[in-house]
């Protein structure tokens, strides 16, 4: 039974065709979806035969409202997109839809999901229903068995009685497998939310006093991280919560190691999201006295790396005096280290106008950390500052720091892209401008 006869047995039950697969995968689709452009999607819908009834049909609006999207109204409400998103049976994380915590629980200002009755549901429905499931993808219709409709999830299963020392190994384990996948290409903030959520449902489990303070690091660590992803990936407002959480299970179980580096990211935030180097600084010193002078030497450094980032931004010459003492406090112990280091450092040089220690410090990064997103995001910085310089070389820096960007699922690095789009804008000539819309686009185009 081909895919006609399919589209001729929906007609005559009224009810339209599957849309295919295929349609979701196209490039225009898929960027269309992660901007969640809701009238670019209709138009390359109907582009495909796809009526504007049948879009009304399937997400439940009136075809007027369809005209008015299509005409260029925003659709901004989540439930509104969550609606057209199962209508017309695209996955939502294609639409950027990461609205609730994975457990159930809500992001702080949004609504947490209504509970529903889970209605039981026998062996018999859910072996008839599996036959007719089968039926329908064999045939493109039910032939045997019965659709029981939405089946309700059983849910997680059981917990635990105790924990041990085993179940936060494997917390441990399982952060470090999503942080090395983060490290190639950025983002992320899917998977890492998910086992945040996951195994947050192990604090409700007894455990000794030991064990339980070995977890409460563990998942305050694997929050952290998810906060790290979700900034990485543009999800600010994500990022804040999950570094909050760490920061309490932190202070639950006195680690004063994660609770210092907790707000050592909400400050990281704070000033690239907010736009506020003065109460990042706050967050830092805050961390710095929680820390202590026998804490962490590397968490140390870092921190005064930041307060001297955060006081560049504000004009102040003193950053240099922390970046001095973040430098004698702490050497990095491999390539990857220096890397980020070398970075952080030439950021800071930039806002404070050295840009020739800037451009030695970025170009140093073509070694060990050019393979990972701190190395893009160094070329990014050397392209910009080669471009404003107008030398010879910065288009082809440029060209190729784009093209690296492109690969990467951080937006972070996107976003980086724009001051580079700027200084391109700037300079004469058809290239330079072709080049700073290719870069624009990519900064504004979402990973998915």
């Amino acid at each position: 039974m081909g895919y006609g006869h399919a589209e001729w047995l929906a007609k005559q039950a009224d009810t339209p065709p599957p849309i295919r697969p295929e349609v979701w995968e196209r490039p225009e689709m898929r960027a269309a979806l992660a901007q969640r452009d809701i009238g670019r999607v209709y138009k390359l819908l109907k582009q495909d035969g796809v009526t504007q009834r049948e879009i009304a049909r399937r997400t439940g609006q009136s075809q007027s409202e369809v005209s008015e999207i299509i005409q260029g109204r925003q659709v901004r409400d989540v439930k509104v997109l969550e609606r057209i998103a199962d209508g017309l049976g695209v996955r939502r994380e294609l639409m950027r839809i990461l609205e609730h915590a994975p457990d159930g629980g809500a992001y702080p200002g949004q609504k947490a999901p209504q509970s529903r009755e889970v209605q039981e549901v026998t062996d018999d429905v859910l072996r008839r229903d599996a036959l007719a499931l089968g039926s329908l993808a064999a045939f493109g219709q039910v032939v045997v068995g019965t659709l029981a409709g939405k089946i309700p999830h059983p849910g997680r299963g059981p917990l635990p009685s105790r924990l041990g020392m085993t179940d936060v190994a494997e917390i441990a384990a399982e952060t470090e497998r999503l942080r090395t996948a983060a490290r190639a290409a950025g983002g992320q903030a899917r998977n890492a939310v998910a086992a945040a959520g996951h195994y947050r449902a192990l604090t409700q489990v007894p455990a000794t006093e030991t064990v339980a303070k070995a977890m409460g690091s563990e998942l305050a660590g694997l929050h952290e991280f998810a906060g790290w992803c979700c900034f990485d990936s543009g999800l600010y407002r994500h990022a804040m919560w999950h570094y909050r959480e760490a920061a309490d299970l932190a202070r639950r179980v006195r680690d004063d190691y994660y609770m210092a580096s907790a707000h050592r990211y909400i400050g990281i935030v704070v000033d690239w999201w907010s736009g506020q180097p003065n109460e990042a600084v706050k967050h830092y010193q805050m961390a710095q006295f929680k820390l202590g002078p026998r804490g962490d030497a590397k968490l140390a450094a870092w921190l005064d790396a930041l307060s001297a980032d955060a006081l560049a931004a504000m004009g102040y010459e003193k950053a240099l005096d922390h970046l001095t003492r973040a430098r004698d406090s702490w050497e990095p112990a491999n390539a990857f280290e220096v890397a980020d280091w070398d970075y952080q450092t030439a950021l800071v040089q930039v806002k404070l106008g050295n840009l020739e220690a800037a451009e030695r410090l970025t170009a140093s990064l073509n070694g060990a950390g050019r393979h990972r997103p701190v190395g893009v995001f160094a070329n990014v910085l050397r392209a910009t500052l080669h471009v404003q310089t107008g030398e010879p070389r910065g288009l082809l820096m440029a060209k190729s720091a784009i093209d690296a960007v492109a690969l990467l699922r951080s937006m972070r690095a996107r976003e980086r892209l724009l001051p580079l789009a700027d200084a391109l804008e700037a300079r004469p000539g058809s290239d330079c401008q072709q080049l700073a819309q290719m870069a624009r686009q990519v900064a504004t185009t979402r990973a998915v």
